[in-house]
């Protein structure tokens, strides 16, 4: 396959527009989890908060992209809030599916919860926004991640747990 560019920053553009996707991802998942109260509303925020640090705090700290414009700012992001860390822990760390549950947990939960929510009583606007998530959420976010985010990242091409998960058969293909 033909070398890909890395980009060094991302552009601009593409944060903006991974940053403008998962915040709509978490906006209606909270309004989902909010139609069925106030606590679990928070819980889900929590969730979302904790997942965060916890991305930037053990594997954003060891990236490439440490105070640098990752496809999703985080790079950057991290450098303000903690020290940098080793890149060869980057490198070397295996991760599984299991792993990655939380990740897929803050689709999943609003989405098992409106679907829930539209069998006790149906709710076309409810219906939109389950749909709307699901879009999102996979094809729009699978898409993204794949088509821009890892195809032009750096940080693939010295070595990636991520990369290497998701693409065991094709992990070179990208080359």
């Amino acid at each position: 396959m033909k070398d890909n560019k890395c980009y060094e920053n991302y552009p601009l553009k593409f944060v903006i527009g991974a940053n403008i996707l998962q915040l709509t991802i978490y906006v209606i998942g909270a309004y989902i989890l909010y139609l069925t109260g106030l606590v679990w509303l928070v819980l889900y925020l929590i969730f979302i908060f904790i997942l965060e640090i916890r991305l930037l705090k053990i594997s954003c700290i060891h990236c490439y992209y440490y105070k640098k414009r990752c496809a999703f700012g985080k790079g950057k992001l991290c450098s303000l809030f903690f020290k940098k860390g080793d890149p060869k822990k980057f490198i070397e760390k295996q991760i599984s599916w299991m792993d990655i549950i939380p990740d897929f947990m803050v689709s999943l939960i609003p989405l098992i919860v409106g679907i829930a929510l539209i069998i006790i009583n149906f709710n076309l606007i409810l219906l939109v926004l389950v749909v709307f998530l699901v879009i999102l959420a996979f094809p729009v976010n699978g898409f993204f991640r794949g088509s821009i985010a890892c195809k032009y990242c750096k940080q693939r091409e010295l070595g990636c747990p991520a990369e290497k998960l998701f693409n065991k058969k094709k992990s070179k293909d990208y080359k």
